[in-house]
């Protein structure tokens, strides 16, 4: 089957990309840019550079600016794409998000698309894990919860910083997947990528409740 897949650049729409593109032919990626980072659906942090990563993965990328309906704009995107790249269906990254889920699932459903999950209720501590085994190299560059812990951004995430998620979801009962919104990745490396995302300046913005890691400048090497 052709699929575009839905891209933000993290770790869970470019693992979803990982596993779909065993099965079946990846035709484009989607991503669509919202307009702050207060989106439920949607990665803003660092959202231009997932054209840096397209080129590094070799597959063309269409990017659409939310309207006034996350939704609506999402509908339209991917009737864009299967009438231009005719695809069969979407990957999406979402792994227990009924929110997500559910939204995704209705879009497609009017387009008569697939809807692939290849994370759906995966175990995210062994998801995690399961990164670091397949080579997956990311670091976190938003974080948006309680505690403010901005040592954990720009670290490239290793078993140590998983340690310290696991010890957040036990003390603050975070996700440590991230998926309820407590951070955000940007993944350096995976692969699917024929050349690393180097980093060569970025920017740490702090606010009373978030800390974010923006990536002012990188390139392919």
């Amino acid at each position: 089957m052709k699929l575009a897949v839905l891209y933000s650049g993290g770790k869970d729409s470019n693992y979803s990309l990982y596993i779909a593109s065993k099965y079946h032919e990846v035709s484009v990626l989607l991503n669509i840019i919202p307009k702050n980072n207060e989106s439920y659906l949607y990665h803003y942090i660092n959202n231009n550079l997932t054209e840096l990563q397209s080129k590094a993965l070799n597959i063309p990328i269409e990017r659409f600016y939310i309207n006034n309906n996350e939704e609506e704009t999402l509908f339209e995107a991917l009737k864009y794409l299967k009438e231009e790249y005719n695809i069969d269906g979407v990957v999406t990254g979402a792994i227990r998000s009924t929110y997500q889920g559910s939204r995704f699932q209705r879009i497609c459903k009017r387009l008569n698309l697939w809807c692939f999950n290849p994370l759906w209720l995966k175990d995210e501590k062994e998801y995690l894990y399961e990164l670091l085994k397949n080579n997956f190299q990311f670091i976190i560059v938003g974080w948006y919860t309680y505690p403010l812990d901005i040592n954990i951004l720009g670290k490239v995430v290793d078993e140590n910083i998983i340690k310290k998620l696991i010890e957040y979801k036990e003390k603050y009962k975070i996700n440590i997947s991230g998926e309820g919104g407590e951070y955000e990745t940007f993944v350096l490396y995976q692969p699917l990528f024929k050349k690393r995302i180097i980093i060569k300046d970025y920017e740490i913005k702090v606010e009373k409740n978030y800390a974010e890691y923006i990536i002012k400048n990188a390139y392919l090497e």
